[in-house]
Protein backbone atom coordinates (compact mmCIF):
# COMPACT_ATOMS: atom_id res chain seq x y z
CA UNK A 1 0.00 0.00 0.00
CA UNK A 2 1.53 3.28 -0.99
CA UNK A 3 1.59 6.06 1.69
CA UNK A 4 0.18 9.68 0.02
CA UNK A 5 2.37 12.05 1.26
CA UNK A 6 0.21 15.06 -0.01
CA UNK A 7 -2.63 13.25 2.28
CA UNK A 8 -0.25 12.42 5.41
CA UNK A 9 1.00 16.61 5.34
CA UNK A 10 -2.65 17.79 5.02
CA UNK A 11 -3.59 15.35 7.79
CA UNK A 12 -0.60 16.80 9.96
CA UNK A 13 -1.34 20.49 9.02
CA UNK A 14 -4.90 20.35 10.41
CA UNK A 15 -3.86 18.55 13.63
CA UNK A 16 -1.03 21.41 14.22
CA UNK A 17 -3.47 24.07 13.29
CA UNK A 18 -4.12 26.15 17.15
CA UNK A 19 -7.66 25.70 18.41
CA UNK A 20 -7.76 28.75 20.66
CA UNK A 21 -10.85 30.74 19.73
CA UNK A 22 -9.73 33.61 18.66
CA UNK A 23 -6.41 33.30 16.81
CA UNK A 24 -8.67 31.86 13.36
CA UNK A 25 -12.09 31.74 13.67
CA UNK A 26 -13.00 30.49 10.45
CA UNK A 27 -10.24 27.51 10.35
CA UNK A 28 -11.62 26.93 14.67
CA UNK A 29 -15.12 26.56 13.06
CA UNK A 30 -14.49 24.04 10.34
CA UNK A 31 -12.02 21.80 12.68
CA UNK A 32 -13.99 21.89 15.71
CA UNK A 33 -17.34 20.68 13.77
CA UNK A 34 -17.79 18.41 16.79
CA UNK A 35 -18.24 19.66 20.37
CA UNK A 36 -14.98 18.67 22.91
CA UNK A 37 -15.95 16.27 25.72
CA UNK A 38 -15.39 17.88 29.10
CA UNK A 39 -13.64 16.73 31.53
CA UNK A 40 -16.85 15.62 33.55
CA UNK A 41 -18.26 13.93 30.63
CA UNK A 42 -15.52 11.82 29.84
CA UNK A 43 -15.20 10.89 33.47
CA UNK A 44 -18.74 9.53 33.16
CA UNK A 45 -18.30 7.50 29.99
CA UNK A 46 -15.28 6.04 32.21
CA UNK A 47 -16.95 4.70 34.76
CA UNK A 48 -20.61 3.88 32.48
CA UNK A 49 -17.98 1.67 30.55
CA UNK A 50 -16.49 0.23 33.65
CA UNK A 51 -20.04 -0.62 35.11
CA UNK A 52 -21.10 -2.13 31.96
CA UNK A 53 -17.79 -4.59 32.22
CA UNK A 54 -18.44 -5.51 35.88
CA UNK A 55 -22.31 -5.95 34.45
CA UNK A 56 -21.19 -8.59 32.16
CA UNK A 57 -18.64 -10.43 33.60
CA UNK A 58 -21.69 -10.74 36.40
CA UNK A 59 -23.85 -11.82 33.75
CA UNK A 60 -21.60 -14.23 32.10
CA UNK A 61 -20.37 -15.42 35.56
CA UNK A 62 -24.26 -16.29 36.09
CA UNK A 63 -24.64 -17.96 32.69
CA UNK A 64 -21.82 -20.18 33.51
CA UNK A 65 -23.70 -20.98 36.51
CA UNK A 66 -26.50 -22.31 34.90
CA UNK A 67 -24.79 -23.93 32.26
CA UNK A 68 -25.66 -21.70 29.50
CA UNK A 69 -22.68 -19.97 28.64
CA UNK A 70 -19.32 -20.76 26.73
CA UNK A 71 -16.40 -21.42 29.11
CA UNK A 72 -14.10 -19.38 27.17
CA UNK A 73 -16.46 -16.09 27.01
CA UNK A 74 -16.77 -16.16 30.73
CA UNK A 75 -13.29 -16.93 31.44
CA UNK A 76 -13.09 -13.48 28.75
CA UNK A 77 -15.60 -11.46 30.70
CA UNK A 78 -14.12 -12.25 34.11
CA UNK A 79 -10.88 -11.60 33.02
CA UNK A 80 -12.19 -7.72 31.86
CA UNK A 81 -13.99 -7.52 34.61
CA UNK A 82 -10.84 -7.65 36.83
CA UNK A 83 -8.66 -5.64 35.07
CA UNK A 84 -11.58 -2.89 35.04
CA UNK A 85 -11.69 -3.11 38.66
CA UNK A 86 -7.69 -3.32 39.06
CA UNK A 87 -7.72 0.04 37.16
CA UNK A 88 -10.88 1.64 38.74
CA UNK A 89 -8.63 1.06 42.03
CA UNK A 90 -5.92 1.93 41.38
CA UNK A 91 -7.24 5.91 39.50
CA UNK A 92 -9.34 6.19 42.69
CA UNK A 93 -5.76 6.21 44.79
CA UNK A 94 -4.69 8.49 42.55
CA UNK A 95 -7.46 10.78 42.67
CA UNK A 96 -6.89 10.60 46.43
CA UNK A 97 -3.27 11.20 46.80
CA UNK A 98 -3.35 14.02 45.05
CA UNK A 99 -6.63 15.24 47.13
CA UNK A 100 -3.98 14.78 49.75
CA UNK A 101 -1.06 16.63 48.69
CA UNK A 102 -3.57 19.52 47.57
CA UNK A 103 -5.00 19.47 51.29
CA UNK A 104 -1.35 19.65 52.45
CA UNK A 105 -0.72 22.86 50.35
CA UNK A 106 -0.10 26.18 51.79
CA UNK A 107 -2.64 28.76 51.28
Amino acid sequence: MALNISNAINAYASAARPTTPGLDAGANAATNAQPAQDFAGLVKNAAQSSIDTMKTGERMSMMAIAGQADLTEVVTAVSAAEVTLQTVMAVRDKVITAYNEIMRMPI
